[in-house]
């Protein structure tokens, strides 16, 4: 079996310095993805809660029922925390420790309203796998969510997906003292770029990023060093991928950036039956 990063260590330490500010992005983020009351009512799944985060923005947004899972163990335990901390009903909100890759246990799920699944299946080690029982998640009428790590070619870029792999690999190599440093010297020279290219107060860019998805950026830059296995594909494979069948219908793409750091976000509707 290919190993896989350990980010439930990560978004524990996320944890204590989850905010309000971050939650109500986060449900900025589910609303500009889902409509403005588009989880009113409505049955969300979490394919790869991580932190739990999102799965508490949809609890908040008054989905009828979130089922948030994730494959490592780490990673439900801050999802139930949340869910615990914010007073929840296990019936209205369950938490479970599953793979996205096991058929069977997606096939327990059901068939949900919403689903959202960033950033997961990527780093599953099978992803094209991983997003067709995702989508399979979806129910006739329902809209699901992908983000999916960009690819770029090595003739297209000097900083390519091939480049992306081998920092990884290395970084997993390291000792643990050494990856900490590996995470201030990366993050640092990836501030440097970002804010020399955009003429921006590296403050300035780092309040952004707070804003933009409710994240924080050193915990990002360890999540992405050390993400494997990983995984990515161009919007296009994307979008033909999930549209051969001709059971979904696709609602738009956003490519944040040129990178093979950016991950895309696929919205795609599933026809009703």
């Amino acid at each position: 079996m290919t190993a896989r990063f350990a980010f439930g260590e990560n978004w524990e330490s996320f944890l204590q310095e989850l905010d309000d500010e971050r939650i109500e992005q986060a449900e900025r983020e589910l609303q500009d993805v889902f409509g403005e009351n588009g989880l009113r009512g409505r049955t969300f799944l979490d394919a790869g809660c991580g932190s739990g985060l999102f799965s508490l923005a949809a609890h908040r947004l008054g989905a009828s029922r979130v089922v948030s899972f994730d494959y490592d163990e780490d990673s439900v335990a801050c999802c139930r925390r949340l869910r615990d901390e914010d007073d929840a009903s296990p019936r209205k909100w369950a938490v479970v420790q599953g793979d996205l890759l096991d058929t069977d246990f997606m096939g327990s799920l059901g068939r949900f309203d919403r689903v959202y699944c960033w950033g997961v299946a990527h780093h599953t080690g099978s992803m094209w796998d991983a997003i067709d029982n995702a989508a399979a998640a979806v129910a006739p009428g329902g809209r699901l969510c992908l983000g999916i790590y960009n690819e770029v070619a090595p003739d297209e870029a000097l900083y390519d997906s091939v480049l992306s792999t081998r920092i990884k690999r290395v970084y997993n190599r390291l000792p643990v003292p050494a990856q900490a440093l590996a995470v201030r010297g990366y993050g640092l020279t990836h501030l440097s770029i970002r804010t020399l290219l955009s003429r921006e107060d590296p403050r300035t860019y780092l309040e952004r990023y707070r804003r933009e998805r409710g994240m924080e950026y050193w915990h990002d830059i360890r999540d992405w060093l050390g993400g494997l296995p990983f995984e990515y594909a161009t919007p296009a494979a994307v979008e033909n991928h999930i549209t051969d069948a001709e059971t979904f219908e696709h609602v738009r793409t956003e490519v944040p950036a040129d990178l093979p750091t950016a991950v895309n976000t696929y919205v795609f509707d599933r026809k009703s039956e």
